[in-house]
């Protein structure tokens, strides 16, 4: 599969110009099909044969295998979940806090990476740490000295409002030497670079299938190293994470799986298997140089002095600096061209420009915004 035909396969791309991948992206005719299908397989045949619960658990034992592969990881180390902030979530609340623990984040983090550590901040008296960035780098030695004596450090892969890519080995490293556990939001990765997530070191990695590998909402996904994952209890338990839920006494479920609770909807799972295996007959290598390309494309026809991504992209985020960002939007949505405003850093636009845009797409792009400048 080309990314042409990556595009011809995704019905929301007919009339309009779609940049907003970072945020979320329309999904091809296969993955809706998937997901379809298991619904009518689940809902129509399933009740008077195999059954329906043997059924739905086929299917997440599968999406669970394939989001293994997908990442270099093993199936035991993978939950399945609703979205990032799920995942981020059932690793808050499986740890044990008091007001002597500390959190370390950095002020890159999308709101799933900080909403948790408030509540706990205001819940156990946590301390939480904020790590400044600069045009989204963060300084190794202020790093350093923010994880020294912390509990825990969260940070993303890939920056949502910058594009730029942190070296998550080495900021694992340093935490790990403070005696730190580090816990990923890894969401911008899948779809549009490779990931492997053993070569990070991270303790746990959350994630979600909707933006750039074009799943439907609903396919996350949370990756526990094995030690982590049978050293703390999850806040929430139901017969999906025990061994035996009939049992008197429960076990815990072994790896990663303790964290999943109980029905579910198998369909957007099915879809985030479909989506994978989509992206991977396209090639993720193919669609991480095609990104670049288009959006350093793109980055190449901005003034310097309202780039606020790197000049030679990261990745297929590209902020740009506007007088009215709202404004802005309205009026390029007007012309069918979709890309967001950002809360912060102030004053952005953010275009996410996958594999599935064209040059004449960013042409059109730049055109648009050469009233801005």
């Amino acid at each position: 599969m080309t990314p042409e035909d990556l595009r011809a396969a995704v019905p929301a791309l007919d009339d309009v110009t779609y940049m907003n991948y970072g945020a979320s992206g329309p999904s091809p005719r296969p993955v809706v099909d998937a997901a379809e299908s298991f619904i009518e397989t689940h809902e129509y045949r399933a009740p008077g044969g195999e059954g329906m619960y043997p059924v739905a658990f086929d299917a997440y034992e599968s999406a669970r295998e394939t989001v293994a592969h997908f990442i270099g990881a093993i199936p035991e180390e993978i939950a399945l979940t609703s979205s990032t902030t799920d995942g981020i979530n059932r690793i808050a609340a499986a740890l044990e806090w008091g007001p002597e623990d500390v959190v370390v984040r950095t002020d890159l983090e999308h709101p799933a990476g900080i909403l948790p550590w408030q509540r706990l901040q205001r819940r156990e008296g946590i301390d939480v740490r904020v790590v400044e960035s600069a045009a989204g780098r963060l300084d190794l030695d202020a790093y350093r000295e923010a994880v020294d004596g912390a509990s825990l450090v969260c940070l993303s892969a890939l920056t949502w409002n910058y594009g730029t890519r942190l070296p998550v080995a080495d900021l694992v490293d340093v935490a790990h030497d403070a005696g730190a556990r580090v816990l990923v939001d890894a969401v911008q990765v899948p779809g549009q670079t490779p990931m492997a997530v053993h070569e990070w070191g991270a303790d746990a990695i959350a994630a979600a299938g909707h933006k750039w590998l074009l799943g439907l909402w609903g396919g996350g996904f949370l990756y526990v190293e094995e030690s982590l994952a049978e050293a703390i209890e999850p806040s929430a338990i139901g017969y999906r994470g025990v061994e035996t839920p009939a049992a008197d006494e429960f076990e815990w479920a072994p790896g990663a799986a303790r964290f999943e609770v109980g029905t579910a909807n198998p369909a957007p799972h099915v879809a985030l298997e479909s989506a994978i295996e989509t992206i991977e007959a396209v090639g993720v290598e193919a669609i991480e140089d095609r990104i670049g390309r288009l959006a350093g494309r793109l980055a190449d026809g901005v003034p310097d002095d309202r780039l606020l991504s790197p000049a030679d992209p990261e990745s297929g985020l590209v902020t740009m600096r506007v007088d009215d960002p709202e404004a802005t939007i309205d009026r390029l949505t007007e012309a069918g061209i979709v890309i967001r405003a950002l809360p912060y850093p102030e004053g952005a636009v953010r275009a996410s420009v996958h594999a599935v845009n064209t040059a004449a797409e960013v042409d059109d792009l730049l055109d648009a915004l050469a009233t801005e400048w």
